[in-house]
């Protein structure tokens, strides 16, 4: 196989590429300008070596790499440590006594589990609320999420900080999702406040808040009010 074949098959592979340059040595050997392209060289022993320029591309390909992989696995611990907290966040729920020590859960797991400033619960009534709940006035719940519909809210929302009582100033963002509990259903939420302005965002999905309001719907549940 010679140079002029090589450049006129139209179905070019590489394993041509690799029998014409074993039977042509010379061709690649004799053009310091495609060896320059490649950032190739010829050492003192006439043999191809790698120079710079392909070193350099090589070492930012294994950083990019490196970079990438080192992103996936720091996603991944903090996805099974947001999820092994939740699960423990679950069984303390589940062991509440009253309304009124569900509540405090809330709050201690919102500290201790999540490192956030509060976690309150909250209801829609003119006052008959569990001890320990925040109270809100009907329809203060869609106000606060912007829909009726609407389901959860994250991220940066002053008209919010209320619900945090004496620790109100240090929230910078925050999780809320919606509970209807008890039939008929009365409307609930369960808030959660971060000192980090980046601590929720809008972008972030509310899996793991909503299944954490479930749990606190099925809970309180357990006890009416009266």
């Amino acid at each position: 196989m010679d140079a002029t074949v090589l450049a006129t098959d139209s179905a070019l592979e590489p394993e041509s590429v690799r029998r014409f340059l074993s039977d042509n040595p010379e061709f690649l050997r004799g053009d310091s300008a495609l060896l320059g392209e490649l950032g190739l060289r010829l050492d003192a022993a006439n043999v191809v070596d790698f120079g710079p320029a392909a070193l350099a591309r090589v070492h930012a390909a294994h950083k990019r790499e490196s970079s990438v992989r080192r992103q996936l696995e720091a996603t991944a611990r903090a996805n099974f440590a947001a999820q092994a907290q939740t699960h423990g966040a679950v069984i303390d729920l589940l062991e509440a006594r009253n309304h009124s020590d569900l509540a405090r859960r809330v709050d201690d797991l919102a500290q201790l589990r999540f490192g956030l400033v509060s976690g309150v619960v909250a209801l829609e009534d003119s006052g008959n609320v569990p001890a320990g709940w925040r109270v809100m006035v009907p329809g203060q719940i869609d106000m606060i999420l912007g829909d009726p519909q609407r389901l959860a809210r994250l991220g940066q929302l002053p008209t919010a900080h209320g619900l945090f009582g004496a620790k109100a100033e240090e929230v910078r963002s925050v999780a809320l999702v919606r509970m209807a509990i008890w039939e008929p259903a009365r409307q609930g939420l369960i808030a959660f406040g971060s000192a980090d302005e980046e601590g929720f965002t809008e972008d972030m999905g509310a899996e793991l808040v909503a299944f954490l309001a479930r749990v606190v719907e099925r809970t309180a549940e357990r006890w009416p009010v009266l």
